[in-house]
């Protein structure tokens, strides 16, 4: 039996099977009449994203789509997005898809109205109260992958496509007003996507359970969400049919990204420079990272993931965990070193020169030095 649910944190959630059908409510109820729908070049042309153009279309609210969006979207891709927006008179964006299409088509409501360049928003201190508030459009998110957990995000992550840097860009109300979680819309994904985009949430949520901020509403989200994680991707991965395993998932990816308000770490702080180099898949390239920020951060995690071992029903507290990590990996496909993903050595001084500024730093339990982070890179390359 496949759940349903509707949900008030961290945003209004239309969560079950079938409840794309909604969207036009979903609309209406974020005072949107003239849809922009964003997604990336992949889903475009796929029947999921046709037959939700159909159901828009159906309710008189136009089909109109902008997909011009690269799977690590940037600078270039929102220009040509808000320029789609405005040419259309649209009032509201349906942000559509994985992590690229979410992101963008937030960053598309966001900066309609705006009159700075995008990277004046990125996320430092209160840069965010540069923004015109009441100039940025409703969002509507339906995410189509389980990982990134973009539709209940705060923020998006853009990449400078003249630097190949990944800036977070923040604003409060870039949150969607509504999220329709259809895990339906899943089904189709690819087994080597639904294995990293289901590792991004696993990173998610072991990052933020590691971090020394205090948020405990974070801390349990994050415990909870490692446990369906464990328990569904391996039933997602092996059956794409299965309905129940698809939707745990979809709730574990929200449940990561609302958990990492707690803060992210040096998986992360890894894995946006080499994405922005390299062009790697985002989740995949956090899996391959993770075990090795793991031995790292040890002396400072190894109490709390020997609590949370037993919880998750992994015999021998973290170092149980540990290995429980890698054997996760390799049993979905993921590769056991960087360097089979194209990523090579001779960037070192690039990535870790973009790590050390990244913002997913400052939640790591460890402190993150040129050092230890040069160190992490050659174990994971």
């Amino acid at each position: 039996m496949s759940p349903v649910g509707n949900w008030s944190y961290p945003t209004t959630m239309k969560f079950g099977a079938g409840r794309i059908k909604e969207l036009p409510d979903a609309c209406a109820a974020a005072g949107i009449k003239r849809p922009l729908l964003v997604t990336d070049k992949g889903l475009a042309g796929l029947p999921v994203t046709q037959s939700t153009l159909d159901i828009l279309e159906a309710a008189g609210l136009g089909r109109a789509m902008f997909s011009e969006v690269d799977p690590n979207p940037n600078e270039k891709n929102l220009d040509a997005g808000v320029a789609a927006y405005k040419a259309g008179g649209h009032d509201g964006v349906i942000a559509f898809g994985g992590g690229s299409g979410l992101d963008l088509g937030k960053m598309v409501a966001f900066m309609a109205g705006q009159t700075r360049p995008v990277w004046d928003y990125e996320d430092i201190g209160d840069w965010w109260t540069r923004a015109d508030s009441d100039a940025i459009a409703p969002i509507v998110a339906v995410p189509t992958t389980a990982g990134t957990g973009s539709e209940v995000g705060r923020a998006s992550v853009i990449t400078n496509s003249e630097t190949h840097v990944k800036k977070i860009i923040f604003h409060p109300k870039v949150l969607p007003t509504v999220v329709i979680c259809d895990p339906e819309l899943t089904v189709g994904m690819p087994k080597f996507i639904t294995a990293g985009t289901g590792l991004d949430a696993f990173a998610h949520c072991v990052e933020a359970f590691s971090s020394p901020h205090y948020h405990p509403m974070s801390q349990g989200i994050a415990l909870e969400g490692m446990r369906l994680v464990i328990d569904y991707l391996p039933r997602a991965y092996k059956d794409g049919t299965d309905i129940e395993a698809r939707a745990q998932m979809m709730s574990a990816a929200a449940m990561g990204a609302t958990a990492f308000q707690k803060g992210l770490g040096a998986i992360h702080a890894m894995s946006h420079p080499i994405g922005a180099v390299f062009n790697t898949h985002h989740g995949t390239t956090n899996a391959v990272c993770m075990p090795a920020v793991l031995d790292l951060n040890a002396p400072k995690i190894a109490d709390r993931f020997n609590m949370a071992a037993a919880y998750l029903g992994i015999d021998g507290g973290f170092d149980g965990f540990r290995s429980f990590v890698q054997e996760l990996n390799d049993s979905l496909g993921i590769p056991r070193k960087l360097s089979e993903m194209g990523v090579s050595l001779d960037k070192l001084d690039d990535l870790v020169a973009g790590a050390i500024i990244d913002p997913s730093c400052g939640g790591n339990p460890i402190e993150l030095t040129k050092e230890n982070l040069t160190d992490l890179f050659k174990a994971a390359i």
